[in-house]
């Protein structure tokens, strides 16, 4: 029988990602307090995503939102958010699987998490990825998340990964 490891870096991944869910939890209930905003970037590929096609047409693998000024009917769920954002002046409305997320930020107090780092192969190995840049951003209020200052703030789980 092979011995299996703890996935700790897994484990870590999914805590941070339950940041992500309060943080929306929190603006769902009360709104978006302060100067607070979100860049919010996820696969759009992934399994449970629903993105219209359009958008999806435009973004095939991965977009960032950012939600500001202009999102509606925000709905947060155990594994899913949901949301309503414009995009050239057209309503649509967005449902993301927390597993889904790439990276979250909120620029306004320097933080931010990145995800998915970290494939797994056939047999079970973890593999390292590549980074892709943001593919896509939505919004009137969507600026390139690169070059945000507070970068020293990215919680990114490479200290955490198995090294081969």
């Amino acid at each position: 029988m092979a011995e299996e490891e703890l996935r700790y870096d897994l484990m870590v991944e999914d805590a941070l990602r339950g940041v992500a869910r309060a943080a929306l939890r929190q603006v769902e209930a009360q709104g978006l307090p302060g100067e607070h905003h979100f860049y919010v970037t996820f696969r759009t590929d992934h399994p449970g995503a629903s993105v219209p096609e359009r958008l999806r047409a435009r973004y095939p693998e991965e977009m960032t939102i950012v939600l500001q000024h202009r999102f509606w009917d925000l709905t947060v769920e155990e594994e899913r958010f949901s949301v309503t954002l414009t995009f050239g002046e057209i309503a649509e409305r967005l449902i993301v699987p927390f597993a889904a997320l790439t990276g979250f930020a909120d620029p306004s107090v320097r933080f931010g998490l990145q995800f998915g780092g970290l494939a797994l192969l056939q047999d079970g190995e973890p593999e390292e990825e590549e980074d892709e840049p943001v593919e896509g951003e939505a919004g009137e209020e969507a600026e390139a998340a690169e070059g945000e200052e507070g970068a020293e703030k990215v919680v990114t789980l490479d200290r955490f990964r198995k090294k081969t």
